[in-house]
């Protein structure tokens, strides 16, 4: 029986992964915080301001499937080192950048070099640890990108208050430095040999189907969902991706093993992942604004008041491992997923007049329940895997979850903002005034202080809240569907202290 000899240095190796995910998490939020004071510098619009931040989610939803295979084929190390590079390099162009179009750009790079960076540092985890560390491996590196979410506004807020906003981008350089240092003397290179060559059909049939899909749902909020442009970039990503699953299922060596969706283990616990990241996407995109604008606070503070959703995420994962142990994989997703729907309802509970003490309860609970169930989800669906597969598989994983995130993003934001501007009193103002009020709460404050309208200012309040309200009521309830999903359909994994050591074994204990 093949066993897996664990390599004396796996865990200055998981410090290596940990500084790469690190860099990627704060990018996910220091940009937000810089905005406004970009627009005002590049003379930017709201259109261009959303594409300075999306310009990135697109390429690296676009791209991550590709990334895994590259990985597998050329060497994990070797293409993480090269994506951590192109991460640095966009980062020096965008802290040099000085159009709205050379943003976009930079971003877009930066987009490249996470999409090389996120699967393969997780793809790198089922090589270097044997199933009974796994799950406190991928808890860490879970735990690293997600610190970043905080993270990004304080640093962005202090660095905003002492530098000018390239510095929002200069931060990472020694940050992307310090984790290629990491990944060059710390982390072994490991590699499937029996990959399949890269595929530029069904490479270009990934960026380019999945690309259009994450567009439509970036632009459908704004735009509307039945926009010629949204509907024909839906359409033509249905098309595309179905180009590739034919193409896929009839080439002999694929590039995306589709048998790897038949792995039980494998699908639901990716399911499970994805409608974790739709939750939660929902929850941080209404809370800054809430935040900032209701409750008065600026970008440091902000950051800070995202802390009680870390704390909530750190004992999860200290805990996931024992509670796995314990009661098994399906039950703490589960449960993970209860405490994520409570935190959501609980949430949707906040008004005007609430105060931050309530808004950290259930803030904190929401970083509980996303460690319980997603720690767990994400070393499923690894462990569901040949290791030779890791890569391409990892790939697909974190693809579902960061369309998933995007959909959230897209979906609730829409539901958000047309709320809002049901909600939003904007009588008595010139319809000019209206329109701007009504395309934000930030927007509608700035108009209340040049108006000098109390009752505006009041009457943006209440609508913003509500609207977070009903938008925290739809995650709740998509939380707990997931909940009854994944006690339905989870394989009943065996405990760690249980698992075979062969990977092979594993991966059929999890199919079973």
């Amino acid at each position: 029986m093949e066993t897996i000899t664990p390599d004396p240095r796996r865990w200055w190796a998981l410090a290596a992964l940990v500084a790469s995910m690190l860099t990627l998490g704060f990018d996910l939020t220091i940009l937000n915080v810089a905005l406004p004071t970009m627009a005002a510098d590049l003379d930017a619009g709201t259109g261009a301001q959303q594409w300075m931040a999306d310009a990135y989610v697109v390429v690296f939803a676009a791209l991550m499937l590709p990334a895994g295979l590259l990985g597998d084929r050329f060497g994990r190390r070797r293409m993480l080192i090269a994506g951590l590079a192109v991460f640095l390099a966009g980062s020096l162009v965008g802290a040099l950048a000085g159009d709205v179009d050379a943003v976009i750009a930079a971003r877009a790079l930066m987009g490249v070099g996470g999409a090389l960076v996120t699967p393969l540092a997780l793809s790198v985890l089922p090589t270097l640890f044997a199933p009974d560390e796994r799950t406190k491996a991928v808890g860490i590196v879970s735990a690293a990108s997600a610190l970043g979410l905080p993270l990004g506004p304080i640093i962005g807020g202090w660095l905003l208050n002492h530098f000018w906003w390239g510095s929002v981008f200069l931060v990472n350089v020694p940050m992307a430095a310090i984790g290629i240092a990491a990944c060059v003397f710390l982390l072994p290179e490991t590699r499937d040999p029996s990959s399949p060559t890269v595929d530029a059909l069904s490479t270009a049939l990934t960026v380019t189907g999945l690309g259009a899909l994450v567009y439509a749902i970036i632009e459908a909020p704004a735009r509307g969902w039945g926009d010629p442009l949204v509907l024909g970039m839906l359409a033509g990503s249905v098309v595309l991706i179905a180009g590739l699953v034919l193409r896929e299922r009839r080439v002999r060596h694929p590039m995306l093993d589709m048998t790897l969706l038949t792995h039980r283990g494998f699908l639901f616990n990716t399911i499970a992942a994805t409608l974790v990241n739709f939750v939660l996407s929902g929850l941080l995109f209404v809370l800054p604004p809430f935040l900032q604008a209701v409750l008065g606070h600026d970008a440091l503070g902000t950051g800070v008041r995202l802390l009680p959703m870390m704390g909530g995420l750190l004992v999860a994962s200290r805990l996931a491992p024992k509670v796995v142990t314990r009661f098994g994989a399906r039950a703490t997703v589960s449960a993970g997923l209860v405490v994520l729907a409570f935190a959501g309802l609980l949430g949707s509970r906040t008004t005007a007049d609430s105060g931050y003490g309530f808004v950290a309860l259930w803030l904190s609970l929401t970083g509980f329940g996303f460690g319980l169930s997603l720690i767990p989800a994400m070393n499923g669906g690894l462990s569901a895997l040949p290791r030779d597969r890791a890569g391409s598989g990892s790939g697909l994983l974190m693809t579902m979850r960061q369309v998933g995130g995007a959909i959230g993003i897209a979906l609730l934001g829409s539901l958000l903002a047309s709320t809002f501007r049901d909600r939003l009193d904007v009588t008595g103002l010139p319809a000019r005034a209206a329109d701007t009020a009504q395309e934000s709460v930030v927007a509608a404050h700035q108009v209340a202080q040049r108006t000098g309208s109390a009752d505006l200012l009041a009457s943006a309040n209440s609508a913003y809240v509500h609207g977070m309200g009903v938008v925290l009521l739809v995650c709740g309830i998509a939380a707990l569907v997931a909940a009854l999903l994944a006690a339905a359909f989870l394989p009943s994994t065996p405990r760690p202290t249980e698992t075979p050591t062969d990977p092979d074994m594993a991966a059929e204990e999890a199919h079973a």
